[in-house]
């Protein structure tokens, strides 16, 4: 089997815990002791596997690399929480409440920021404000959770205010480290990050969990996802879409569009779909089986420019990879066509 590898991204957040709780400058407020451990809510207003899915987990590996709770890919090196995401922009668009995840008080907060997915350019502006707009929850006894890149404008609650599990907190935005709408829950104990999967976990296990862990109630996992998605111009090598340069971010009217997707871990009979829109609306839409998967594979799908040429703007496409009818993962890519 050929070396697996997760390429990383701009779309999340391995912020150090002490630095994001830093830079809130807020102090902690006391809470009543809990003996226990919070018992944990989804913290997001969606259903998974239908409206939202989850992306990435803590990265339990202590050096280099990275590996989920259950030894799989579903990680970053160096990431701190469980990341929760929406399909689309337009469902960020139409609100999506943060619940929180447990009862507690609000400890700190922020708001301000704006929702902007980051670039290399726009990164080194948002330092020590990764976590973008914010909440942090006391729970007790050093339990804390806190709930990273939130709608600007969006904070429902106030330093202080006592919440029940499922009260809003705001709604899922674009602020911060990323550059795909979600919510980064990470779940604390006397500053260190906990993983909710697998609270018990040292440093280097995984694949142990055999319970819902923090959860009130299990939640589903399964390690098949997406490494990326891209447009291309032409539909192409497959070493060009592992290194990257198979990418196009600009091109002409008179081009090609190829939307491409690089799955790993897919099972036979799942279901990888690509969808496709412009200034004009849809451009194309397409749903492939995968009946011989392999530890990676990609699959890509586009169409010839129109006569005319496409529309000069913005275009931006899916790629979700579902089994059963249940989202397993979703990337999204846009591509500008430049005016002649």
């Amino acid at each position: 089997m050929p070396p697996v590898f997760r390429s990383t991204s701009l779309r999340d957040d391995p912020v150090p815990t002490r630095l994001s709780l830093a830079v809130l400058a807020i102090a902690l407020l006391t809470t009543p002791a809990l003996a226990e451990p919070p018992t944990l809510a989804l913290p997001i207003d969606c259903a998974l596997g239908q409206t939202c899915y989850i992306e990435d987990y803590v990265d339990l590996d202590p050096g280099p690399g990275q590996h989920d709770f259950m030894c799989s890919l579903k990680s970053r090196d160096g990431h701190r929480g469980t990341d929760i995401h929406l399909l689309s922009f337009e469902a960020m668009d139409q609100g999506v409440n943060v619940l929180a995840a447990a009862p507690g008080r609000v400890a700190a907060l922020r708001d301000g920021m704006e929702d902007t997915p980051v670039t290399e350019e726009t990164r080194d502006a948002i330092a020590g404000r990764e976590c973008g707009n914010a909440v942090r929850i006391d729970h007790g006894s050093g339990w804390q959770t806190l709930y990273c890149h939130m709608k600007k404008g969006s904070i429902a609650v106030t330093e202080g205010q006592e919440v029940d599990s499922g009260t809003p907190l705001g709604q899922i935005g674009l602020s911060g480290l990323t550059n795909a709408p979600h919510i980064h829950l990470s779940v604390l104990k006397d500053g260190e990050v906990i993983d909710p999967f697998l609270p018990e976990a040292e440093p280097g296990t995984c694949g142990t969990a055999t319970g819902p862990g923090l959860w009130e109630s299990a939640l589903p996992y399964d390690r098949a996802g997406l490494f990326t998605a891209g447009f291309s111009t032409a539909v192409p090598e497959f070493d060009a879409v592992k290194s990257g340069d198979a990418r196009v971010s600009e091109t002409t009217p008179d081009t090609p569009l190829v939307l491409y997707g690089h799955v790993f871990y897919a099972q036979p009979g799942d279901t990888m779909r690509v969808t496709a829109s412009g200034p004009e609306g849809e451009i194309f839409t397409h749903s492939e089986t995968l009946n011989a998967p392999q530890a990676q594979l990609f699959r890509a799908y586009g169409r010839r420019a129109p006569e005319g040429g496409w529309p000069p703007g913005a275009y931006r496409g899916y790629v979700t990879l579902e089994r059963d009818s249940q989202v397993l993962a979703n990337r999204h890519a846009d591509i500008i066509v430049l005016a002649e």
